[in-house]
């Protein structure tokens, strides 16, 4: 499980060191790819196959499947930690997501999102806006 929000920074060479409390969910592998929101998202090996299997059980005479499939796997890097921790995010990743430098680590449960610090600050921002939807989501049980 991930939880929480660190800040660590990707050095000179484009590697980030990953959050001791995240290491050994992440020991046999991971798979980095372009999130949603141009943040970057990481997998444990188990949960990327998951869903991968998802993703792949969409149809492929469905144009917007196909587009989705393209944006998952083609941006997706496998890797291994190092004995430090530290994983190589590809170039075209760190551009995607601006990443250079001070960066923010945070924990979804399944899933880790890595943000450019600015951007994450106004995400934040925007997410604590939601207060009234999540009272309501409280409300129907979720």
């Amino acid at each position: 499980m991930f939880l929480g929000e660190f800040v660590h920074t990707i050095d000179e060479k484009g590697r980030l060191t990953i959050p001791a409390k995240f290491r050994d969910d992440l020991a046999a592998g991971l798979v980095i790819t372009r999130g949603i929101d141009r943040c970057l998202a990481i997998y444990p090996m188990e949960e990327w196959r998951r869903l991968a299997g998802q993703v792949s059980a969409l149809p492929v005479t469905d144009r917007r499947a196909r587009a989705f499939r393209r944006l998952v796997f083609a941006n997706a890097s496998d890797a291994i930690p190092d004995k430090q921790g530290r994983v190589l995010i590809p170039p075209r990743l760190r551009k995607y997501a601006s990443l250079d430098g001070e960066v923010v680590v945070t924990g979804l449960n399944t899933y880790i999102e890595v943000w450019n610090s600015a951007a994450w600050d106004e995400e934040r921002e925007r997410v604590e806006g939601y207060d009234a939807d999540i009272e309501e989501w409280a409300a129907l049980g979720i």
